[in-house]
């Protein structure tokens, strides 16, 4: 039997592995032989995001009383009424002087002190006493052009009451809605209805009034509040039949009122108060007319600047007022210029004397 002849066993193994690696090298030829893929598809996709091209809101303003500051549904379509009222000791407790907006207290003939009352965005049923007009009363009810009510008064204050601008309601001269009461005796006894003069107003006067004094839109905000002094009494020197001061008072948010020691009421039974307090220091010279027996009358240097004391929401900041003519109104600034605030709310304006009379914050 022929014998098969046989390879050695390493050769063998040589064999297989060159097959492997012929088979390997195969494949990979194959493989590389085969087509290229094509590239993938591109796709787009659309943004989700939506531009916003619409305005950006206008800021909502609210409706606020003119000379308080007071937010208001709609303010109402009457002008500034201005009334002088008397503060002797003889003319207290006076009416309706707790729901003015605004009161003047300035220093007449013979040191007395003399209110003008601004009413606007409440209507007493009555006020009084009314007392004659002075010299001071133009300059500051000019830049309202509303209504001035008063009892009588010279013809040369007159006359200046007059070029003002403002509708003169005299009681001297028949105006309707004045009247005396029997209770008091004259001439501490003209008392007079508001609702009455603001029906017979004209139509050049019967414009809403502007602002005067530049308000906060709430009280943390005012001037005083968020950079002032904290302070519990305002004590004034005015003249020397004249010292008023105020008290803050932290239950009722308001500075209250006394006539020296006294504390200053209405004839409703409210305490007079203020939510604002602001001292004006100013010239105050004789104006040039004469009462009872010579007395010289006094006015006020009202056009030009000065110093002043801003007092809201128990604290105080010094100020400076400006009024650029007889028909602007008085504005504050801060001593760094900026404009000053006061809180919504009521105001008193004390005129100080700048010669005799005095503020002392405590």
């Amino acid at each position: 039997m022929p014998i098969a002849a046989t390879a050695p066993r390493g050769a063998r193994l040589r064999l297989r592995g060159t097959a492997g690696i012929v088979g390997v090298l195969a494949l990979l030829t194959a493989c590389g032989s085969s087509t290229t893929p094509e590239p993938a598809e591109t796709v787009t996709l659309a943004s989700t995001v939506q531009a916003d091209k619409a305005p950006a809101p206008t800021p909502t303003v609210p409706t606020t009383w003119p000379l308080t500051g007071v937010p208001v549904d709609a303010v109402a379509q009457r002008p500034a009424l201005a009334v002088k009222i008397e503060n002797t000791a003889v003319a207290r407790p006076q009416t309706g002087l707790d729901q003015a907006d605004v009161v003047w207290e300035t220093i007449v003939e013979f040191e007395v002190s003399r209110f003008v009352a601004v009413f606007h965005s409440q209507v007493p049923d009555e006020v009084g006493p009314i007392r004659s007009v002075r010299p001071m009363d133009p300059l500051i009810l000019q830049p309202l052009h509303g209504i001035l009510a008063f009892s009588g008064g010279q013809a040369g204050i007159l006359a200046e009451v007059e070029a003002s601008g403002v509708q003169m309601m005299s009681h001297d001269a028949g105006a309707p809605g004045m009247f005396r009461v029997s209770t008091r005796s004259a001439p501490h006894n003209v008392y007079g209805t508001p609702q009455t003069w603001w029906d017979a107003v004209d139509a050049e006067h019967a414009a809403v009034p502007a602002e005067q004094f530049a308000f906060a839109r709430t009280a943390e905000k005012a001037t005083a509040v968020a950079a002032g002094t904290p302070a519990t009494t305002l004590a004034f020197r005015l003249s020397a039949a004249s010292s008023p001061s105020w008290v803050w008072d932290t239950a009722s948010g308001t500075w209250l009122r006394s006539e020296g020691s006294t504390p200053a009421m209405a004839a409703s039974g409210a305490r007079l108060s203020a939510v604002n307090v602001v001292s004006i220091t100013a010239d105050h010279p004789n104006s040039g007319f004469g009462a009872q027996g010579g007395a010289p009358v006094p006015t006020y240097s009202l056009v030009g600047s000065g110093e002043g004391v801003l007092a809201s929401g128990g604290k105080t900041v010094p100020v400076r007022w400006e009024k650029t003519a007889e028909d602007a109104p008085m504005v504050l600034h801060t001593l760094d210029g900026a404009s000053a605030t006061l809180a919504p709310g009521n105001t008193w304006v004390e005129l100080v004397p700048a010669a005799t009379g005095s503020l002392t914050v405590s």
